[in-house]
């Protein structure tokens, strides 16, 4: 059978195509097919670089075809300041599922910031109070923005926090989403003093040393904890993971590079204390939050899961609008 070809999308066509209101539905159907057995592990590569490092993640799932994707990134968080360029670059590689045709190559940076702020949005439903009213953000560049957007959609918001390192990167996160979303953000200079007076936390940050520990967090608290994705950042202290009900977007990997690998290697907890995985509460294999009290902690190292699910999403779209440009790889 004839195939049309490999489509290549660049980051401004994707950005135009996929919604995050769009990217939460495709992440939390993934999320439901893994934790029906629908969906087989994801796969991940780590390998380290001067000032960074690259991330290789691959995942199938099955939907209105049998997808396979393919994502190479690399993070860099000196990017911006010695070369003025994003700090994750990447490309995802979305195949037949079935055959292994390369159906579309895509800049991996969009979808990379949309999926990981609609995995926390999935979380939220079940491990937030629904009233959850204030919100703490660590880190206000583009995942911060996303990961409050992405809050927003999912619980009645009134107030948020925004804590960075670079305080002037809180300044203006606060200026612009505050107006955008409707509520009152405030610039704070202290992250344990927010998070202590919040209904949920996020932290997205490049930290290698926990800046939230055990005490600063109130009970029925749910916390998203995001920036961990290699074995050398860290964002929360191991006994504040250990006093938490822990949720993991997978399990193995959390192991690896998540905050759940420090509290692991602390001796505070151990695999079995690990609540469940996102897919079983999205698939209704496990309930999510079953007290006002308890601290629910969503341990969010960024799945291939994820990324297929929004490439998917997006070839899908790009195929009906005619976006893009399409290539031959296979022509000698």
């Amino acid at each position: 059978m004839p195939m049309p070809g490999t489509l290549v999308l660049t980051r401004r066509e994707v950005a135009a195509l996929l919604t995050l209101d769009e990217t939460i539905a495709a992440v939390e159907d993934a999320f439901r097919a893994q934790g029906e057995g629908g969906a087989p592990p994801a796969g991940i590569l780590g390998f380290p670089a001067v000032d960074g490092g690259f991330h290789v993640k691959a995942a199938g799932l099955a939907l209105r075809r049998s997808y396979f994707a393919v994502k190479t990134n690399g993070n860099f968080f000196r990017n911006r300041e010695r070369f003025g360029m994003p700090n994750i670059q990447g490309t995802i590689v979305l195949c037949d599922g079935e055959n292994g045709y390369p159906l579309a190559v895509l800049d991996s940076i969009e979808i990379t910031i949309l999926r990981t702020g609609a995995a926390t949005a999935v979380a939220a439903k079940h491990l937030a109070r629904p009233e959850s009213s204030v919100a703490t953000v660590c880190g206000c560049g583009n995942q911060g923005r996303v990961q409050l957007r992405s809050l927003a959609r999912v619980l009645p918001l009134r107030r948020a926090y925004a804590y960075d390192a670079d305080f002037a990167a809180a300044e203006r996160l606060a200026a612009e989403l505050g107006a955008e979303l409707g509520i009152a953000i405030e610039p704070v200079r202290d992250p344990a003093s927010a998070a202590g007076r919040s209904d949920v936390c996020v932290t997205c940050t490049p930290s290698r040393r926990a800046f939230l520990d055990r005490e600063d967090i109130a009970p029925g608290t749910f916390l998203a904890a995001v920036g961990s994705d290699s074995a050398d950042k860290q964002e929360l202290a191991p006994a504040l993971v250990a006093a938490s009900k822990i949720v993991a977007d997978a399990l193995e990997q959390c192991a690896e590079i998540g905050e759940l690998h420090h509290a692991l290697e602390s001796g505070l907890v151990s695999r079995g204390d690990v609540y469940a995985e996102l897919g079983q509460l999205v698939a209704g294999k496990r309930p999510g939050r079953t007290s006002r009290e308890e601290i629910t902690l969503f341990d969010s190292t960024g799945t291939a899961l994820e990324d297929v699910a929004a490439a998917a999403a997006v070839y899908e779209k790009a195929m009906a609008a005619g976006r893009g440009i399409t290539v031959d790889l296979g022509s000698p």
